[in-house]
């Protein structure tokens, strides 16, 4: 039986793991993902002015 740090190793060097690291970083770089980005750490934050 494989421990659990060798299963989450086998998967950080799967190729399942950088179609999901490809796929973040096309979302993060979209203007409506980082503006909805933007307004949770505005609120986390305890800010209430959104910005523009």
């Amino acid at each position: 039986m494989t421990s659990v740090g060798e299963r989450i190793k086998g998967f950080w060097n799967s190729p399942q793991t950088r179609k999901l690291v490809q796929s973040g970083r096309r979302q993060a770089a979209k203007p409506s993902t980082q503006q909805k980005l933007r307004q949770i750490a505005d609120r986390m934050t305890g800010r209430s002015s959104p910005r523009r």
